[in-house]
């Protein structure tokens, strides 16, 4: 049987040491900065190929892929004047990536059919002169998840200051349906355990989550779960080859025998039928009595409620919707009820849904039933895409400020901050698209490439009529939504600052980057543009801005605002990286009110495809991409060759009278995708996928009541 990673891993490394330098790739991977692909995070102060437990050599393809397009040369002037932005909307995904780095900014007026280099001076006047006459309700800061700590507090400090808690960040679209569901089961949004409580689990849930393509190093974890004797359930309605046989290049066993057994059991859902699937696995646990009722009893609330419920869903109800049998849905419940120490882990299969919270609620119930958090080597854990996605909501880059930290920030900078609601991501682009948004600051990441629906998010963005992006390389972002004044900041990447910054795993843990590459002569730190804009906008009152220039004064702020980060006071003498205080759950003292975690009553869903020509459509990312960013058109683990296809269901393929190869349409309610190519795939039928963000122009702009 084939198997996910191995050599073809450890030859990707070698090609990329040969096309960008021994000595450039060996400096990057190594030096003290973290990682810059997903949350689960390595390097910083104790080297570039180490985790926070301090194993290794932790490295993954996805952190090399990082590196390379990070190690190019700087683009050409020539490619601006040679190209217009109508030639750059014709290129992929992958060779906007792969033209080089941004080295000069880029400027384009309203109608002009190029971007143009110009100096920092001339950008930076025009930014300041806009925002100076321009409605601070009329604006939106955005940030990704790849920026640091520093500019993230910055970024949304000088925001409020100037008027506006337009503030928002890419997890509005991935995981905020995460910490709203936590928020109302526990009362804290973030993993409740750390990197040391998962070596001593028996059981992993891995729900909604490809990890062998999207957090590689997290696989490691699970091949060694299986190791010692322990169970992987994986539950993802594509059979994905990398979670069932995956060879990890930096196991010797695992390599010299072909891969490593990752998943125990492998649950195929109907998309949207998690719900369902989850009630099923608890009717076992309450029928059979397997509860942990002393927890329950003493840390809990609302379970009678909760069991009710469950009761009261019949078997047939959670069948039709799951797509799972009775006798499956048994023997998942039998390997949960016998273990011992259980950690759930999800992604945005979870969590990109309509129901994305009480998806989320449902998993924490779970998890509740059985006594499964508040002590160690057992809890939950959402799985983080960006590597400081958690860390820019922790310091505060959201509409609404935590009101302990808006306290703070009044008191210890002698301010008053703006209290009106503040617009979530989707609000912002919807307001844009009624025309209500004069200037965009976009901090890193390609919104429009994030967005749902391609035509609406293309239209609300040209609506716009001043748009800034800080970027290190092109983007559809910077080409698709771009009919007015634009402008392309070019910035240092993490290891290039010249100033050390922080940033945040998805265990709660703070890493310290130096940063101190020296590879291009004209990008500037995000921290050093946004001071200079605040400077130039709000001058030195109420607060100077130019102090903030300097990284340590800001980590003090942070230190003094946010709870939890009390130790980045002195990281900068200490180097010692921490976990934050209050964050990591090892006794069952929950952070609500009564200090209880509460048990949820969640609905079951409809399914939505219920036409014999309807399919539920989910959106996937190959193991050649990180986010909206393509390395590799070829889908290595899928056996895929390009990324225009529509994966099905072999007897699906059937019943509409096609032939694997053949090309057909795709319509949804708000576009369509032609001459798209069929492909058998291992899904339950009446379910498909398609790629992200291709097939964005297919997804409607609903969103999450609860959580946006």
């Amino acid at each position: 049987m084939r198997a996910g990673g191995g050599i073809k891993a450890i030859n990707y490394s070698l090609k990329v040491a040969q096309k960008v330098g021994n000595k450039n790739f060996i400096e990057a991977i190594t030096s003290k900065n973290t990682c810059k692909t997903c949350a689960l995070g390595m390097g910083g102060q104790q080297g570039g190929m180490k985790n926070e437990a301090g194993h290794f050599p932790e490295i993954c393809k996805k952190s090399m892929q990082a590196n390379l397009t990070d190690i190019q040369p700087a683009i050409a002037k020539k490619v601006f004047s040679k190209n217009s932005i109508e030639d750059f909307k014709k290129m992929s995904g992958r060779q906007l990536e792969h033209l080089g780095r941004l080295n000069d900014p880029l400027y384009k007026s309203t109608g002009d059919t190029h971007y143009k280099p110009v100096s920092w001076d001339f950008v930076i006047g025009k930014i300041i002169e806009k925002l100076k006459v321009t409605d601070a309700n009329k604006t939106f800061f955005y940030s990704s998840g790849r920026s640091s700590n520093e500019a993230g507090f910055l970024l949304q400090l000088f925001a409020r200051v100037y008027g506006t808690n337009n503030v928002n960040n890419c997890s509005f679209y991935c995981h905020q349906a995460s910490g709203e569901g936590l928020k109302t089961t526990i009362g804290s949004g973030t993993a409740t355990i750390q990197l040391d409580d998962i070596e001593h689990t028996d059981l992993i849930f891995v729900i909604g989550a490809n990890p062998a393509s999207n957090h590689p190093r997290f696989v490691r974890e699970l091949m060694l779960c299986r190791r010692r004797g322990g169970n992987v359930i994986v539950i993802n309605p594509a059979k994905e080859l990398g979670l069932v046989k995956f060879a990890v290049p930096s196991d010797v066993q695992s390599m010299l025998t072909g891969g490593s057994d990752i998943a125990s059991e492998y649950i195929q859902p109907n998309i949207s039928g998690d719900i369902a699937l989850f009630k099923g696995i608890a009717k076992f646990i309450i029928e059979s009595e397997q509860y942990d009722l002393n927890f329950i009893h003493n840390y809990t609330n609302n379970f009678s409620a909760y069991q009710e419920d469950i009761k009261n869903t019949s078997w047939n109800e959670i069948v039709n919707n799951s797509g799972i049998s009775k006798e499956e849905i048994k023997k998942v419940a039998d390997i949960y009820a016998s273990a011992k120490n259980v950690v759930f882990s999800w992604a945005m299969g979870m969590t990109h849904h309509e129901h994305g919270v009480e998806n989320v609620e449902s998993i924490a119930n779970l998890c509740l039933l059985r006594g499964m958090i508040g002590r160690k080597y057992a809890g939950l854990l959402p799985l983080r895409g960006h590597s400081n996605v958690q860390g820019i909501g922790s310091v505060g880059v959201t509409p609404m400020l935590k009101d302990k930290v808006f306290k703070n920030i009044e008191e210890f900078l002698k301010i008053k901050l703006p209290t009106s609601e503040g617009m979530d991501t989707m609000a912002c682009m919807k307001a844009a698209m009624k025309d209500e948004i004069d200037f965009a600051f976009l901090l890193g990441g390609n919104l429009y490439g994030s967005n749902p629906d391609s035509k609406f998010a293309e239209k609300a963005l040209d609506n716009i009529p001043f748009k800034v992006f800080l970027n290190t390389t092109l983007n559809y972002g910077h080409f698709f939504g771009v009919e007015q004044e634009s402008i392309i900041l070019p910035v240092a990447a993490r290891d290039e600052e010249k100033q050390k910054t922080t940033q945040e795993s998805m265990f709660n843990f703070i890493r310290l980057s130096d940063g101190g590459i020296l590879r291009l002569d004209n990008v500037r730190s995000e921290v050093d543009i946004i001071s200079d804009v605040a400077i130039g906008v709000l001058g030195n009152e109420p607060i100077n801005f130019s102090e903030f220039k300097n990284h340590i004064n800001i980590r003090k702020a942070i230190a003094n605002v946010v709870p939890g980060f009390d130790e980045l006071l002195n990281i900068d003498q200490s180097k010692k990286e921490f976990h934050l205080k209050g964050r990591v759950l090892h006794t069952p003292e929950f952070k609500t009110k009564d200090k209880k975690a509460n048990f949820q009553v969640v609905k079951i869903p409809e399914l939505k495809a219920k036409n014999k020509d309807e399919f539920c459509m989910m959106s996937i990312r190959s193991e050649g991409q990180f986010n909206t960013i393509v390395y590799e058109e070829t889908d290595i683990y899928r056996g895929q060759d390009s990324r225009w296809i529509v994966l099905m269901n072999k007897k699906d393929i059937h019943k509409l009278g096609l032939e694997e190869n053949e090309k057909v349409t795709l319509q949804s309610s708000v576009g369509e995708m032609k001459d798209i190519v069929v492909r058998q795939f291992d899904l339950p039928r009446g379910n498909i996928a398609t790629y992200y963000p291709e097939s964005n122009v297919l997804i409607p702009t609903t969103v999450d009541p609860r959580s946006k």
